[in-house]
């Protein structure tokens, strides 16, 4: 296979979510708490999401799991929550109940484009939110995520 991707320079500061299934909707974790990454101020950052998935569960070929890039103005999440990005990725069969999505069902390497300014306003905080939705039996989800400010 073709590989076509620009290596990132991985900081641990950066890191948005541990190794660990994840088979309920729920913020993402690291170190078994959530990760919130405050981005120093009100300005503009253009990143990616890095996105390395080791487990895919899609046995009942009706879960999807979306990965959201969340920002807030709220360093606990509390208000203003707004979503800059997303991967969606699951079963084939459940990508029916979205439209014509391209039907993402292997475990690899993806990345979530992202701004934080949305409609003039920036969100100084980041985190991710899983989102599962299906029939889960074990494992669900497990992934590794960082992000990645664009130079």
């Amino acid at each position: 296979m073709t590989r076509n991707q620009i290596d990132r320079v991985f900081d641990y500061d950066m890191l948005m979510k541990d190794a660990a299934n994840v088979t309920a909707s729920a913020p993402a974790e690291v170190d078994s708490a959530a990760k919130i990454i405050n981005l120093g101020g009100a300005s503009r950052i253009d990143g990616a999401v890095i996105v390395d998935i080791t487990v895919l569960e899609v046995a009942s070929n009706d879960e999807l799991y979306d990965i959201i890039v969340q920002g807030s103005a709220s360093s606990t999440f509390a208000s203003g929550i707004q979503n800059l990005g997303c991967l969606t990725v699951g079963a084939l069969g459940a990508h029916t109940t979205r439209g014509d999505l391209a039907a993402l069902d292997v475990i690899g390497h993806y990345e979530i484009a992202f701004t934080n300014e949305q409609n003039g306003t920036s969100y100084q905080y980041l985190r991710l939110y899983t989102i599962v939705t299906g029939t889960i039996d074990t494992t669900g989800i497990n992934y590794i995520a960082h992000l990645a400010k664009k130079a």
